[in-house]
């Protein structure tokens, strides 16, 4: 599995599943995140995640189609 991270802006308390999954080129537009998201191909913190704007904050781990991404905050 491949690993990498996402490391939020100083301004940034959260970011959005959706968002995250766009960001890091895993989904193309919203409709398809939205669609990776509805069909129970993400996993956050060890659990199936279907809520498409779920806050993710520092310390989270999310796991979709074989990449595990471990979210930071602003260093």
């Amino acid at each position: 599995m491949q690993s990498t991270t996402f490391q939020l802006r100083p301004t940034d308390e959260y970011i959005e599943l959706m968002q995250l999954l766009k960001v890091k080129d895993i989904a193309q537009s919203g409709g398809h995140a939205k669609l990776i998201i509805e069909d129970g191909g993400v996993v956050v913190n060890g659990v199936q995640e279907f809520r498409k704007r779920n806050k993710l904050r520092p310390g989270d781990v999310v796991v979709v189609e074989g990449v595990e991404i471990l979210i930071e905050g602003a260093g």
